[in-house]
């Protein structure tokens, strides 16, 4: 049976609004995908780190009765589980600040072997963070090299752009080892000055085959090596962004999972395999961005699966 994983860091947000908190909820880009995939019941496990203690076990339970395997993760002891404070401006847009405590050595865990046709996904800062990078390209090189689906998502923000010199070889590697790479139109502005998809396409396909360039009300545009697409979006109106994206990525993996999309068919398919992936990507940003949650609701996970989607 084929496994889905989603590795990257995990926080506990406390969302604010009009300077009061407004939801506490466990968080992290990968970690929003995983628990999403696991209220649909699909075979999905979270690599990351998270400390031993309260905030910990509280965030270890709540993966757990969302379905999500726990293995990879490592339940550090010296040292605090990462805060993140998320301030929602009036278009409901978040910034951040953060509070960390890591031990000394990180991720010390034996990791899984993603073979082919498993799906992992990957990126934010957690992909290009120097502590745990070694154990992270070993981890998505051999998933390549097992022709496993690898999904990178950069999030790559505005205030990590002082360091886009540095962190640039890390992020066009992460992109050469991805068999997808999915971002936002922010996203790829911050990382290559670009406007357009296709400015996007232009910079992405030196590293990869398959570009899915999100843009918000605008749109989503898909560009392979053999297909060009735009698909349309719900306009709605959202009581909070955060997490949309992470969601649109375990959209597209739940298409791809169900409709047993393999690696090596991906970056050939045509529209009516495209419209699947993204259309179940769009309804699940959406149901996000209809709450403070940052996963999809339980309602909405039974409703696809009283529909049979799932």
């Amino acid at each position: 049976m084929r496994k889905i994983y989603g590795i990257g860091e995990t926080v506990f947000d406390i969302i604010f609004k009009n300077e009061q908190p407004q939801a506490a909820k466990a968080g992290g880009a990968m970690l929003n995908s995983t628990v999403s995939l696991g209220r649909i019941g699909l075979p999905v496990s979270f690599i990351s780190e998270y400390a031993s203690d309260n905030v910990g076990k509280i965030i270890d339970n709540f993966l757990s009765e969302n379905g999500v395997g726990t293995a990879y993760v490592d339940h550090y002891k010296d040292g605090k589980t990462k805060l993140a404070l998320a301030f929602l401006n009036e278009r409901n847009d978040a910034s951040y600040t953060f509070y960390q405590d890591y031990p000394e050595k990180r991720l010390s865990i034996d990791l899984p072997v993603i073979w082919k046709d498993d799906i992992i996904v990957c990126g934010s800062i957690y992909s290009i963070t120097r502590e745990i990078r070694k154990k992270f390209m070993n981890l998505i090189t051999k998933a390549k090299e097992n022709a496993a689906i690898v999904i990178y998502d950069p999030n790559f923000r505005p205030s990590h752009s002082s360091d886009l010199e540095k962190l640039m070889p890390m992020i066009i590697e992460n992109m050469q080892a991805a068999k997808l790479v999915r971002g936002s139109n922010e996203d790829f502005k911050n990382i290559f000055g670009t406007n357009t998809p296709d400015e996007a396409w232009n910079a992405v396909r030196k590293y990869c085959n398959c570009l899915v360039y999100t843009a918000n009300s605008e749109g989503v545009y898909v560009r392979t090596i053999s297909y060009s697409g735009k698909f349309g979006v719900k306009a709605i109106k959202p009581l909070s962004t955060i997490g949309a994206g992470d969601n649109f990525n375990a959209g597209m993996i739940a298409a791809i999972y169900l409709n047993q999309i393999t690696s090596d068919r991906l970056d050939k398919m045509g529209e009516e395999d495209w419209s699947k992936v993204i259309s179940m990507g769009v309804d699940f940003a959406t149901n996000v961005c209809l709450s403070y949650e940052n996963y999809i609701s339980l309602e909405f996970a039974k409703e696809l699966k009283s529909r049979q989607v799932i």
